[in-house]
């Protein structure tokens, strides 16, 4: 499990002063980055590879707005390794009050970027994804 902290923006608002319902899954995206860093998998040698990893399924629940000037926590956890791809688990709280304001996951499939097929994850990225 990985934190990763934003806080809100005014451009991360909408018309009603709440995030977008979308943003969420920006700070997913920051969330399962930073999960990797920690892991010392780096998503640019993974590209000079020629792999991609695109989001195939996305899913969000929606409890409690966030609101500009919040400090929202982001929470990241791998739940499921496959052949080609990753479940990511994701919490957002707010910081001040630790109030859960989503949830939600990903599914990651690692591609070849020019064929645009799936590919079986690298045995070296599987070790470093087994010790989360």
């Amino acid at each position: 499990m990985h934190k990763v902290e934003h806080r809100v923006i005014y451009a991360d608002t909408d018309a009603g002063g709440v995030v977008y319902y979308a943003n969420y899954f920006k700070w997913f995206e920051s969330g399962r980055r930073e999960l990797f860093r920690s892991l010392r998998i780096d998503y640019n040698a993974l590209h000079n590879k020629g792999i991609l990893t695109p989001v195939v399924e996305a899913h969000c629940n929606y409890f409690k707005p966030a609101r500009y000037d919040d400090v929202v926590v982001i929470k990241t956890s791998i739940v499921e390794i496959k052949e080609k791809s990753i479940k990511f688990h994701n919490k957002a709280f707010r910081k001040n009050n630790n109030e859960l304001l989503a949830e939600g996951y990903t599914i990651n499939v690692f591609v070849n970027a020019k064929k645009v097929k799936s590919v079986s994850i690298p045995e070296d990225i599987k070790k470093k994804l087994k010790t989360d």
